[in-house]
């Protein structure tokens, strides 16, 4: 074994216990993000369900002491503290019962009723206890006699009435924690979908990126070969032209987007490369883009149709070959279009790689904003043309984190060169 493979197995416990500890500290903290929304949500519901029964229990009490003097509820002071004393058995019976869920029913109902039943009992020793400690004898006996005087007959009623009360409190309660629960896991499975579908999208288009590399090396290599035999010299100065060029292929295949100007930058390398070997038969016009505003394309969507109109617009016929590469801005919309001679007759045959390359990741990046068009015009001339949404420096990154199109647009499907 090689000694990277040994350092690489010596260090890979350690690395191991740190991917550990840090995904258990992520987790920590996120399941502490998401218990204090629940938490205080709870806290201010059991809030407006104490100062509720407070200013029920007070507007009852005036009404019935108009007929009949007398002291028929607690006062709001006892009621206060029996619910602070109902909070910390509030917040342990909604943890249980969040803790228990609700699978398999026939065992988990069953636990859950008994969680809110023991709540709910709870409720009429709390007041007792509340008007005992700020010394409201007046509607209860004396503490003393509590236990002996709380199942008689008045108080097993009272006691029935403060149960179902808190039975229906404690329900509401658990249905807002767990329909907020449900929502939060909701938003983040959204979340974790559309982390997904940009990590596809990305794939996605990286796989159509790369796929370029080789198609256009193949046909640079090939270039050069015809140069070989008959003048070495161009043929190492090609070499040199298709470092630079390689290096800049690469460096645009590692990125989404690259500047408009640099993009027509490659183009004309590879196409000075390609005059040079078609020095009598090609020509080339590339629009100036300098007084252009900065505008970001799509890495190396021009390439596969600068290629295309090289390889097809020589083929079938000997004469020269005119390729122009023409830029425009149109409001919001920037055009792309590379139009190129062809012989008298061209023969037409299925979609090349590249366009079929150029019409997918248009159709991934930006739906159907974008179209893309390609056929012989009446003229007599092969034209591809690109309209797309001008992305400019700020909407760069914006334009990257949205979610692709389900669907594929319904581009116009023109024909290919053979």
């Amino acid at each position: 074994m090689s000694a990277t493979s040994s350092e690489h197995a010596t260090v890979s416990p350690i690395e191991a216990g740190l991917a550990h500890l840090t995904s258990r500290v992520r987790e920590a903290s996120a399941a502490s993000h998401s218990v204090w929304p629940l938490l205080a949500i709870l806290t201010a519901f059991w809030c407006y369900v104490a100062l509720s029964n407070v200013l029920y229990a007070n507007s009852m009490q005036t009404s019935i002491s108009s007929m009949a003097p007398g002291h028929f509820f607690a006062h709001w002071d006892a009621r206060l503290l029996q619910h602070a004393m109902l909070y910390p058995g509030l917040l342990l019976s909604v943890a249980l019962s969040m803790r228990l869920g609700w699978q398999p029913p026939w065992r988990s109902v069953p636990l859950q009723l008994v969680i809110a039943l023991t709540f709910s009992a709870l409720a009429a020793p709390a007041l007792k206890l509340g008007e005992q400690l700020v010394g409201d004898d007046e509607g209860s006996s004396h503490w003393a006699a509590i236990s002996s005087q709380f199942f008689s007959h008045m108080d097993q009623a009272m006691w029935i009435a403060s149960a179902t009360s808190f039975f229906l409190t404690y329900g509401f309660a658990l249905a807002l924690i767990n329909g907020i629960a449900l929502y939060q896991r909701f938003r983040d499975a959204q979340l974790r979908s559309a982390a997904l579908e940009r990590a596809l999208t990305a794939a996605h288009l990286a796989a159509l990126r790369m796929q370029l590399s080789p198609h256009t090396l193949f046909n640079l290599l090939h270039t050069i070969r015809g140069q070989i035999s008959w003048d070495p010299a161009a043929a190492q100065s090609m070499v040199v032209q298709l470092g630079d060029l390689l290096r800049r292929l690469l460096t645009a295949g590692e990125r989404e987007y690259s500047r408009l100007t640099d993009e027509l930058q490659f183009v004309r390398l590879y196409l000075e490369l390609q005059q040079k070997r078609f020095a009598d038969r090609l020509t080339v016009w590339i629009a100036d883009v300098e007084h252009f505003p900065q505008s970001w394309v799509p890495s190396l969507i021009l390439q596969p149709l600068v290629e295309n109109a090289v390889v097809h617009g020589l083929a079938a016929h000997t004469g020269a070959v005119m390729i122009r590469v023409e830029a425009a801005v149109e409001g919001d919309t920037l055009l792309l279009r590379v139009v190129n001679t062809v012989a008298q007759e061209p023969v037409v045959g299925p979609e090349s790689i590249g366009i079929r390359n150029v019409r997918e990741r248009l159709a991934v990046q930006f739906g159907d904003r974008a179209t893309f068009q390609s056929g012989v015009s009446e003229t007599g001339v092969w034209t591809a043309e690109i309209r797309l949404p001008r992305v400019e420096e700020a909407s760069r990154d914006a334009l990257a984190d949205r979610p692709a199109h389900g669907t594929r647009p319904g581009y116009r499907q023109g024909l290919s060169q053979a």
